[in-house]
Protein backbone atom coordinates (compact mmCIF):
# COMPACT_ATOMS: atom_id res chain seq x y z
CA UNK A 1 0.00 0.00 0.00
CA UNK A 2 2.03 3.07 -1.06
CA UNK A 3 -0.43 5.94 -0.06
CA UNK A 4 -0.50 4.17 3.67
CA UNK A 5 0.30 6.37 6.49
CA UNK A 6 1.33 5.50 9.58
CA UNK A 7 1.87 7.21 13.28
CA UNK A 8 4.92 6.47 16.05
CA UNK A 9 4.56 6.58 19.63
CA UNK A 10 7.55 8.42 21.02
CA UNK A 11 8.47 9.48 24.40
CA UNK A 12 4.48 9.64 25.63
CA UNK A 13 3.86 11.69 22.24
CA UNK A 14 2.01 10.44 18.69
CA UNK A 15 4.02 11.31 15.90
CA UNK A 16 3.23 11.31 12.52
CA UNK A 17 1.34 10.46 9.99
CA UNK A 18 4.02 9.40 7.95
CA UNK A 19 4.40 8.45 4.23
CA UNK A 20 4.98 4.44 4.02
CA UNK A 21 8.31 5.52 2.20
CA UNK A 22 9.43 7.84 4.60
CA UNK A 23 8.25 5.28 7.38
CA UNK A 24 10.03 2.86 6.23
CA UNK A 25 13.53 5.11 5.70
CA UNK A 26 12.55 5.00 9.53
CA UNK A 27 12.97 1.12 9.82
CA UNK A 28 16.23 1.19 7.31
CA UNK A 29 18.03 3.67 9.60
CA UNK A 30 17.36 2.25 13.16
CA UNK A 31 15.48 5.55 13.86
CA UNK A 32 12.35 2.68 14.42
CA UNK A 33 12.90 0.47 16.98
CA UNK A 34 11.14 -3.02 17.14
CA UNK A 35 9.88 -2.22 20.80
CA UNK A 36 8.43 0.91 19.82
CA UNK A 37 4.52 1.08 19.09
CA UNK A 38 2.95 1.79 15.36
CA UNK A 39 -0.75 2.47 14.27
CA UNK A 40 -1.66 2.49 10.46
CA UNK A 41 -5.45 2.26 9.20
CA UNK A 42 -6.96 -0.95 9.23
CA UNK A 43 -4.88 -1.56 12.75
CA UNK A 44 -7.82 -2.31 15.31
CA UNK A 45 -5.03 -0.75 18.41
CA UNK A 46 -1.27 0.24 18.62
CA UNK A 47 1.38 -2.61 18.24
CA UNK A 48 4.96 -2.91 18.69
CA UNK A 49 6.60 -3.03 15.11
CA UNK A 50 8.25 -5.66 15.73
CA UNK A 51 4.60 -7.48 16.30
CA UNK A 52 3.40 -6.70 12.95
CA UNK A 53 4.35 -9.56 10.28
CA UNK A 54 7.35 -8.56 7.65
CA UNK A 55 7.28 -5.41 8.98
CA UNK A 56 10.59 -5.07 10.37
CA UNK A 57 14.08 -7.15 9.06
CA UNK A 58 14.73 -10.56 10.45
CA UNK A 59 18.00 -11.44 11.74
CA UNK A 60 20.07 -10.62 14.73
CA UNK A 61 22.56 -8.12 14.98
CA UNK A 62 25.26 -8.65 17.14
CA UNK A 63 25.18 -5.97 20.14
CA UNK A 64 27.44 -3.04 20.42
CA UNK A 65 31.18 -3.06 21.97
CA UNK A 66 31.08 -0.24 25.11
CA UNK A 67 32.90 2.53 24.60
CA UNK A 68 32.62 4.39 21.50
CA UNK A 69 29.94 3.93 18.64
CA UNK A 70 31.38 1.22 16.79
CA UNK A 71 30.77 2.00 12.82
CA UNK A 72 28.15 0.33 11.49
CA UNK A 73 26.43 -0.23 7.74
CA UNK A 74 23.82 2.64 9.03
CA UNK A 75 26.67 5.32 9.51
CA UNK A 76 27.39 4.61 5.73
CA UNK A 77 26.55 7.61 3.26
CA UNK A 78 25.46 10.72 4.33
CA UNK A 79 22.26 13.16 4.12
CA UNK A 80 20.67 16.14 5.91
CA UNK A 81 19.74 16.37 9.58
CA UNK A 82 16.26 17.43 10.71
CA UNK A 83 14.56 18.05 13.89
CA UNK A 84 11.07 17.51 15.45
CA UNK A 85 10.07 20.31 17.56
CA UNK A 86 6.42 20.28 19.39
CA UNK A 87 5.62 23.84 19.82
CA UNK A 88 4.83 24.79 23.04
CA UNK A 89 7.21 21.97 24.89
CA UNK A 90 10.00 23.96 23.01
CA UNK A 91 8.76 27.37 23.62
CA UNK A 92 8.82 26.52 27.55
CA UNK A 93 12.16 25.28 27.22
CA UNK A 94 13.45 28.25 26.04
CA UNK A 95 11.83 30.42 28.61
CA UNK A 96 13.11 28.41 31.12
CA UNK A 97 17.18 28.71 29.59
CA UNK A 98 16.10 32.04 30.14
CA UNK A 99 15.25 32.02 33.04
CA UNK A 100 17.76 29.87 34.45
CA UNK A 101 20.22 32.32 32.94
CA UNK A 102 18.75 35.50 34.63
CA UNK A 103 18.15 33.74 37.99
CA UNK A 104 21.98 32.57 37.58
CA UNK A 105 21.51 29.42 40.35
CA UNK A 106 19.25 27.30 37.72
CA UNK A 107 21.03 27.68 35.04
CA UNK A 108 23.40 24.37 35.34
CA UNK A 109 19.94 22.42 35.67
CA UNK A 110 17.68 24.48 32.71
CA UNK A 111 20.67 24.22 30.45
CA UNK A 112 21.28 20.57 30.82
CA UNK A 113 17.65 19.85 31.05
CA UNK A 114 17.62 21.94 27.58
CA UNK A 115 20.32 19.51 25.81
CA UNK A 116 18.73 16.17 27.45
CA UNK A 117 15.22 17.33 26.26
CA UNK A 118 16.39 18.42 22.49
CA UNK A 119 18.90 16.04 21.26
CA UNK A 120 17.20 13.04 21.64
CA UNK A 121 15.13 15.34 18.81
CA UNK A 122 17.70 15.61 16.27
CA UNK A 123 17.05 12.95 13.15
CA UNK A 124 20.89 12.07 12.06
CA UNK A 125 21.31 9.45 9.07
CA UNK A 126 23.07 6.57 9.97
CA UNK A 127 22.78 7.58 14.34
CA UNK A 128 19.00 6.02 15.31
CA UNK A 129 18.09 7.18 18.99
CA UNK A 130 20.24 10.47 19.88
CA UNK A 131 20.46 10.83 23.43
CA UNK A 132 22.68 13.42 25.81
CA UNK A 133 24.96 11.60 28.51
CA UNK A 134 25.35 14.87 30.57
CA UNK A 135 24.84 15.81 33.86
CA UNK A 136 24.56 19.02 35.85
CA UNK A 137 27.67 18.52 37.79
CA UNK A 138 29.81 18.33 34.80
CA UNK A 139 30.54 21.52 34.20
CA UNK A 140 28.16 23.53 36.57
CA UNK A 141 30.77 26.29 36.59
CA UNK A 142 30.32 27.23 33.25
CA UNK A 143 26.68 27.85 32.96
CA UNK A 144 26.78 29.89 36.21
CA UNK A 145 29.94 31.95 34.60
CA UNK A 146 27.86 32.46 31.44
CA UNK A 147 25.08 33.81 33.72
CA UNK A 148 27.08 36.17 35.63
CA UNK A 149 29.14 37.30 32.78
CA UNK A 150 25.44 38.54 30.98
CA UNK A 151 25.47 41.34 33.80
CA UNK A 152 28.82 41.89 33.75
CA UNK A 153 28.51 44.71 30.64
CA UNK A 154 26.02 46.76 32.69
CA UNK A 155 27.41 47.05 36.06
CA UNK A 156 29.89 49.60 33.89
CA UNK A 157 30.90 50.20 30.36
CA UNK A 158 34.50 49.41 30.31
CA UNK A 159 33.77 46.03 31.27
CA UNK A 160 31.60 45.14 28.53
CA UNK A 161 34.44 43.66 26.40
CA UNK A 162 35.81 41.84 28.95
CA UNK A 163 32.10 40.00 29.06
CA UNK A 164 32.05 39.69 25.92
CA UNK A 165 35.61 37.82 25.75
CA UNK A 166 34.15 35.53 28.78
CA UNK A 167 31.49 34.61 27.08
CA UNK A 168 33.28 33.39 24.51
CA UNK A 169 35.25 31.25 25.96
CA UNK A 170 33.03 29.89 27.91
CA UNK A 171 30.38 29.28 24.87
CA UNK A 172 33.50 26.81 23.28
CA UNK A 173 33.52 25.13 26.87
CA UNK A 174 30.10 24.48 26.49
CA UNK A 175 29.97 23.34 22.61
CA UNK A 176 32.85 21.03 23.55
CA UNK A 177 31.03 19.22 26.45
CA UNK A 178 27.51 18.79 24.49
CA UNK A 179 29.28 17.24 21.76
CA UNK A 180 31.63 15.28 23.57
CA UNK A 181 28.31 13.80 25.78
CA UNK A 182 26.12 13.16 22.54
CA UNK A 183 24.83 9.29 22.68
CA UNK A 184 23.38 6.93 20.33
CA UNK A 185 21.26 3.81 21.17
CA UNK A 186 23.10 4.87 24.54
CA UNK A 187 26.49 4.50 23.48
CA UNK A 188 28.60 7.87 23.19
CA UNK A 189 29.82 8.42 19.73
CA UNK A 190 33.25 10.15 21.01
CA UNK A 191 32.46 13.28 18.73
CA UNK A 192 34.99 16.00 20.06
CA UNK A 193 35.41 19.66 18.40
CA UNK A 194 38.79 20.77 17.43
CA UNK A 195 38.39 24.26 16.65
CA UNK A 196 40.77 26.19 18.68
CA UNK A 197 39.58 28.83 21.55
CA UNK A 198 41.16 31.62 19.55
CA UNK A 199 39.50 30.67 16.19
CA UNK A 200 35.80 30.71 18.45
CA UNK A 201 36.52 34.00 19.67
CA UNK A 202 37.68 35.52 16.63
CA UNK A 203 34.64 34.08 15.13
CA UNK A 204 32.66 35.78 17.83
CA UNK A 205 34.27 39.37 17.81
CA UNK A 206 33.94 39.53 13.68
CA UNK A 207 30.44 38.67 13.73
CA UNK A 208 29.68 41.28 16.47
CA UNK A 209 31.64 44.17 14.47
CA UNK A 210 30.06 42.83 11.08
CA UNK A 211 27.14 44.42 12.41
CA UNK A 212 28.47 47.91 11.55
CA UNK A 213 27.72 46.11 7.80
CA UNK A 214 24.11 46.37 8.54
CA UNK A 215 24.01 42.98 6.47
CA UNK A 216 27.37 41.67 6.59
CA UNK A 217 26.69 39.46 9.43
CA UNK A 218 25.07 37.34 8.06
CA UNK A 219 28.13 35.92 5.56
CA UNK A 220 30.13 35.80 8.70
CA UNK A 221 27.60 33.72 11.00
CA UNK A 222 27.27 31.47 7.92
CA UNK A 223 31.11 31.02 7.54
CA UNK A 224 31.32 30.13 11.71
CA UNK A 225 29.06 27.93 11.14
CA UNK A 226 31.18 26.10 8.14
CA UNK A 227 34.25 26.38 10.59
CA UNK A 228 32.56 24.82 13.44
CA UNK A 229 31.35 21.99 11.67
CA UNK A 230 34.41 21.23 9.78
CA UNK A 231 35.92 21.20 12.83
CA UNK A 232 34.16 18.71 14.47
CA UNK A 233 35.93 15.59 15.07
CA UNK A 234 35.41 11.62 15.94
CA UNK A 235 33.25 10.18 12.75
CA UNK A 236 33.60 8.84 9.85
CA UNK A 237 31.74 11.43 8.18
CA UNK A 238 31.68 15.66 7.83
CA UNK A 239 29.34 17.75 8.88
CA UNK A 240 28.54 20.44 7.11
CA UNK A 241 26.62 23.47 6.90
CA UNK A 242 24.67 24.51 3.58
CA UNK A 243 23.12 27.64 4.02
CA UNK A 244 24.08 30.57 2.47
CA UNK A 245 24.65 34.16 3.79
CA UNK A 246 21.02 35.57 1.87
CA UNK A 247 19.42 33.10 3.44
CA UNK A 248 20.59 33.37 6.54
CA UNK A 249 19.93 37.05 6.12
CA UNK A 250 16.11 37.15 5.18
CA UNK A 251 15.03 33.84 7.53
CA UNK A 252 16.87 35.92 10.55
CA UNK A 253 14.88 39.42 9.50
CA UNK A 254 11.54 37.53 9.63
CA UNK A 255 12.17 35.85 12.87
CA UNK A 256 13.01 39.14 14.38
CA UNK A 257 9.91 40.90 12.85
CA UNK A 258 7.65 38.25 13.66
CA UNK A 259 9.17 38.82 17.65
CA UNK A 260 8.64 42.24 17.49
CA UNK A 261 4.93 41.72 17.14
CA UNK A 262 4.94 39.52 19.98
CA UNK A 263 2.03 36.71 19.15
CA UNK A 264 3.93 34.82 16.51
CA UNK A 265 7.04 34.38 18.58
CA UNK A 266 6.70 30.04 19.43
CA UNK A 267 6.14 29.83 15.57
CA UNK A 268 9.01 32.05 14.27
CA UNK A 269 11.43 30.47 16.41
CA UNK A 270 10.62 27.49 16.00
CA UNK A 271 10.51 27.70 12.23
CA UNK A 272 13.96 29.39 12.50
CA UNK A 273 15.29 26.02 14.52
CA UNK A 274 13.97 23.67 12.21
CA UNK A 275 15.23 25.57 8.87
CA UNK A 276 18.81 26.21 10.55
CA UNK A 277 19.00 22.08 11.54
CA UNK A 278 17.61 21.01 7.79
CA UNK A 279 20.81 23.24 6.49
CA UNK A 280 23.12 20.49 8.27
CA UNK A 281 24.18 17.39 6.26
CA UNK A 282 26.60 14.46 6.48
CA UNK A 283 28.61 13.62 4.05
CA UNK A 284 31.99 11.38 3.21
CA UNK A 285 35.60 12.65 4.48
CA UNK A 286 37.47 13.41 1.51
CA UNK A 287 40.55 10.77 1.77
CA UNK A 288 43.05 13.28 2.71
CA UNK A 289 41.09 14.45 5.09
CA UNK A 290 41.37 11.08 7.33
CA UNK A 291 45.49 10.75 6.58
Amino acid sequence: MPNRFWYIAYQGQQQGPFPEAQFREFIATGRLRPDMLVWSEGMTDWQRAADIPGLMPQGGRPPAMPGRMPVTSQAAGGGSLSIDLPLWPFFGRILLLAIGSLLVIPAPWTGTGYYQWIIPRFHVPGRPNLGFEGKVGDIWWVFILLALTGYVGRIHGSLQLIGFLGQAWLGWMLLRWVLSRISSNGQLLGLEFNGSVWGFIGYQLLTAVSFITVVGWAWVATSWMRWICRNIAGSQRELTFEATGLEMLWRTLVMVVGCIFLIPIPWVIRWYAEWAVSQMALVERDAHADA
